[in-house]
């Protein structure tokens, strides 16, 4: 049996896990060991499906024994096998972080018994996305997790979680709808939704039919992948979530944006067609995106505005239409998905231990916590493209699928990734420099929390008394999570001392995610082979079409891509 014929089961696996942590949800030790297990088992899975595509070619799985294009296929191709490993590993690093974090909180029911099915349903949905094989299970997949993200994003109710949750909702509906009227007119004009079939069928549709379709998928894309001007919405809603929360969405949500606009500009509508657009919109994120992060002082704002840049590069790389610029931009997705979930979980980390994310009231932390300081500045330095990192080596492919390319507009996104790239190292030296380098009390409004030492009585007035629903720890006056307090002293004294500020609950799954950024670096050859063989065969389109619909369909002719790539 072909391991890739098991593909259902990394949407299965965690469906299940979600029904059985909701039936056990008044016994959170046994949550917490089915929803990490199942997910691990939904990894390993998902890391035997790589193997069998790593060389292997394409593999389609039709759900219920219905011949495409009729029923629901899944496929599992290098880029679709990819995506699904990288967002597993992120996704159990961020499940274990968040429980260690409520287990360190001293709620056994932390972060809260909802929690468990509805973040095993958000992986249910990315997976589900990643292996579609049809626009309209694809929009069930985005659903899914957008449903799921609501729940999350909103945990424990404050006012401006509720804020920012309705504002995160209202840009997620109206991007569905326009997703869900594109399918229909996809459906109208062609009688189909496979994409595969639709690869053969929409290039006999008329010019101006095709670029209506085209403009309106990549939009309702767009928007999901903050992609800028469709980006305004994302600075605002992530940063007020917990930390587990916003570290998820940061590595994910976005990303499969991305992978939907790859699947659209490749095998839907191969081509130069709407390249000139693409590399200005990617020109745009990058740029507006990282002068954004330069003004933020909050440092959840911050990498925020630095996620919303970095999808720039993305969509310079698929932009290019070369086989060098789309292996670029995959092997860039894996970088950044890693690299932005190390740094929001390094994040909350900073919040346990100094009480604040804001770096006006951080300092001194290199030398309160070497580990901290540690776990921060390599994923910093990675994201910033700092050599040998990841980062560096993603920024070097896009850039040189640029100069192959040779347009005054594809060296102005040559320019603009360089200058991004220092910009972001800016950003990232700005934050090291005022929140670990110098000493506390230099801060400009030096936290209470930072100053005490361990066991120090703390003062009252900083934190309420009541605890955060989602594990987040409780929230201060100025709305920003801080450690968890404990009261102690003699014959009831209100006198508070910090509990445990950086347990190995959530200290180990960060850790494991910056080292698979490091990881990234080692075994960076093979990834670029596995990139480069996924951007030929997308490029191609030949092992999608004939995985699905059978080698004796006709693959249509693609015009010479942009660059000359392939």
């Amino acid at each position: 049996m072909n391991i890739a014929s098991l593909a259902p089961l990394a949407v299965v696996l965690p469906i299940l896990g979600a029904a059985l942590t909701f039936l056990l949800i008044r016994h959170s030790r046994a949550q917490r060991a089915v929803s990490i297990g199942l997910l691990s088992l939904t990894l390993l899975l998902e890391c035997f499906l790589m193997a069998a595509v790593w060389d292997g070619g394409t593999v389609a799985v039709s759900i219920g024994g219905w011949i495409p294009p009729w029923g629901i296929v899944l496929v599992v191709d290098q880029f679709s096998s990819l995506m699904l490993v990288v967002s597993s590993a992120v996704s159990l690093a961020v499940l274990v972080y968040a429980t260690g974090q409520g287990m360190a909180d001293g709620d056994k029911d932390a972060p809260v018994s909802i929690f468990h099915p509805t973040y095993l349903i958000l992986v249910a949905g990315v997976s589900n996305a990643f292996l579609s094989g049809d626009l309209f299970n694809l929009y069930v997949g985005f659903e899914i997790l957008l449903t799921a993200s609501y729940v999350l994003m909103t945990l424990g109710g404050t006012g401006p979680r509720i804020r920012a949750g309705v504002t995160y909702v209202v840009v997620s509906v109206v991007s569905s709808v326009l997703f869900l009227i594109s399918i229909a007119m996809v459906y109208g004009a062609t009688g189909t939704v496979n994409m595969a079939d639709l690869a053969i069928k929409l290039g006999e549709l008329d010019q101006g039919t095709k670029t209506l379709l085209h403009v309106m998928l990549l939009v309702a894309f767009g928007i999901k992948a903050a992609v800028f001007p469709l980006s305004f919405w994302l600075p605002d809603s992530y940063p007020t979530a917990p930390a587990p929360v916003t570290a998820v969405f940061a590595g994910l949500l976005t990303k499969v944006g991305v992978y939907a606009m790859v699947r659209t500009e490749t095998l839907l509508f191969p081509g130069d067609t709407l390249n000139t657009p693409l590399m200005i919109a990617a020109l745009l994120t990058m740029v507006v995106g990282i002068l954004g992060a330069l003004a933020q002082s909050d440092i959840k704002r911050l990498l925020s505005f630095t996620l919303v840049s970095h999808i720039g590069y993305m969509v310079f790389g698929l932009a290019m239409s070369s086989v060098v610029g789309l292996a670029a931009a995959i092997f860039y997705v894996a970088h950044h998905i890693t690299i932005q979930t190390s740094l929001f979980l390094v994040t909350g980390l900073i919040e346990r231990r100094g009480g604040s994310s804001s770096v006006d009231r951080l300092g001194g932390l290199a030398k309160i916590s070497p580990l901290l300081a540690l776990l921060f500045f390599i994923p910093g330095m990675n994201l910033a493209g700092i050599p040998p990192f990841s980062g560096f080596l993603g920024k070097v492919g896009l850039l040189q699928a640029g100069v192959e390319l040779g347009t005054p507009l594809a060296y102005a996104l040559v320019i603009g990734g360089v200058v991004t790239s220092l910009l972001t190292l800016l950003a990232v030296a700005r934050v090291w420099n005022r929140a670990f380098w110098r000493r506390p009390a230099d801060a400009e409004h030096p936290d209470p929390v930072l100053l005490a030492a361990p066991g120090q009585p703390v003062e009252e007035d900083i934190v309420d008394d009541e605890p955060a629903a989602d594990g987040a720890g409780r929230t201060g006056r100025t709305g920003q999570a801080v450690p968890v307090l404990s009261r102690a002293g003699n014959g009831g004294s209100s006198t508070l001392v910090r509990s445990t500020l950086m347990p190995r609950t959530m200290v180990g799954p960060t850790a494991g995610l910056v080292v698979l950024g490091m990881a990234l670096t080692v075994f960076a050859g093979p990834l670029f082979g596995l990139s480069d063989r996924a951007a030929a065969d997308m490029l191609d389109r030949g092992p999608y079409i004939h995985a699905v619909l059978g080698d004796d369909v006709a693959v249509p002719a693609v015009g010479t891509p942009a660059g000359g790539g392939k």
